[in-house]
C-alpha cells in the first residue's frame, strides 16, 4: 500500500519591495510569476512556489495543502479563491494549511 504524501505548496519569505524582489528572482532563477501586486507575489519553480510578502502583511511561513486543513480552525477565503488557516508548529514556525479542494478549484 502506498501512502500519499502531503504537498508543500509554497515557502513565504519577507522582502522589503515586491517589485524589486520579483525582478531579482526572475533574473537569477528560471521561474515564472503566477501572481504579483503591491503587497505580495508568487513565483513558480519546478518543485515548489515561492511567496514574497511584505513585513507586517504576512509572516514568513511554510504553506501545505491538506484535506484536513479545516481541522485546525475556521478557514479564511483568499483573493485567489483558496481557503486556509495559519497556525504554528511546536517550535514557533508559522504553518499555513491550505484546503486541498479550494486549491484544486482555484487551479493552484
Amino acid at each position: 500500500m502506498t501512502t500519499q504524501l502531503d504537498h508543500l505548496h509554497h515557502i513565504a519569505i519577507v522582502v522589503e519591495n515586491i517589485e524589486e524582489a520579483i525582478k531579482w528572482y526572475t533574473e537569477n532563477f528560471r521561474c515564472t510569476v503566477t501572481y504579483q501586486d503591491a503587497t505580495w507575489g508568487m513565483l513558480k519553480f519546478g518543485n515548489v512556489q515561492l511567496a514574497l510578502v511584505l513585513p507586517n502583511q504576512h509572516p514568513a511561513h511554510l504553506g501545505f495543502t491538506s484535506p484536513r486543513a479545516h481541522e485546525y480552525g475556521e478557514l479564511k477565503l483568499h483573493r485567489d479563491g483558496t481557503k486556509s488557516i495559519y497556525t504554528s508548529d511546536p517550535f514557533g514556525n508559522v504553518i499555513e494549511f491550505l484546503d486541498e479542494e479550494s486549491c484544486r478549484q482555484a487551479g493552484i
